[in-house]
């Protein structure tokens, strides 16, 4: 009965990661949803920033404290190991969630493209980004990533085994193509308004600190392969290495992507 009920909680934490994956793709491009980033009632400017900037702030924690070690080894005291990362893609969804529902707009317009072909060359980028996220997650393994690996194998009576490091397809360009997907997606606006520069700025510095930690977690698990593998392959621009100096390494650990639930 405890294998089954861990299976259906990893399942219906797959299913809640799912919908807000879709949400937040019309969240980001204000299309299709109820609430989006730039829709609402306008609060004074002030109270927005701190809205805004404490939701950033919450899932930023949430999302890296998460997926350190020293915390799994606590948390795991409490959660059962199979269910652990499903627990994690469960509360990065709800801080997501949480994060729609108190968003605040805040007016005023960065940049707004009014050539059509220029809006619709930026929509494809930014649909591009999200295609680039989904596809990279499979590229590892998806199913291992959000947890649904780790209870079908405890259902099973199967002993959880760590994936084998590899650079499959778009990680031999890049170390991180998942943040890549999520930067074209969230700058790939063809309005910019205040409230999505904010978020926009915000998401991006927290990548740019989060693969320091990640990839410092990865020099102390695999040494100098993944030295190798950082001097050979650009972190986030795929800008080819000469052939001499590119050498086989680990496919990046498990990076998300917020809106995807992935560990940083």
């Amino acid at each position: 009965m405890k294998r089954v009920t861990i299976f259906a909680y990893g399942v219906a934490s797959y299913v809640i990661f799912l919908a807000t994956f879709l949400y937040a793709m019309g969240f980001i491009g204000n299309f299709g949803v109820p609430k989006s980033i730039d829709s609402g009632r306008e609060v004074p400017l002030a109270q927005a920033i701190l809205t805004n900037a404490a939701l950033l702030g919450i899932f930023a924690v949430q999302h890296s404290v998460m997926a350190r070690k020293w915390f799994k080894r606590a948390w795991t005291r409490i959660v059962p190991e199979p269910a652990e990362r499903s627990t994690y893609v469960l509360f990065s969804s709800l801080c997501l969630i949480a994060m729609f529902y108190f968003w605040e707009p805040m007016g005023g317009v960065i940049w707004n493209v009014e050539n059509a072909a220029g809006r619709m060359a930026l929509q494809g980028v930014f649909f591009l980004g999200f295609g680039i996220v989904l596809v990279s997650t499979f590229l590892i393994n998806h199913f291992d990533l959000f947890g649904l690996r780790q209870v079908y194998l405890y259902l099973a009576g199967r002993r959880y085994t760590a994936l084998k490091f590899r650079t499959p397809m778009l990680y031999q360009h890049v170390r991180h193509p998942l943040y890549l997907g999520w930067l074209l997606a969230f700058w790939a606006a063809p309005t910019m308004t205040a409230a999505h520069l904010l978020f926009a700025l915000a998401t991006t510095i927290y990548i740019f600190i989060a693969i320091q930690f990640e990839e410092h977690d990865l020099v102390r698990d695999h040494g100098e392969v993944y030295r190798r593998y950082k001097q050979s392959t650009p972190m986030i621009i795929p800008v080819k290495a000469p052939p001499s100096k590119r050498t086989a390494g680990p496919t990046p650990s498990r990076v998300g992507t917020a809106a995807a639930g992935g560990s940083v």
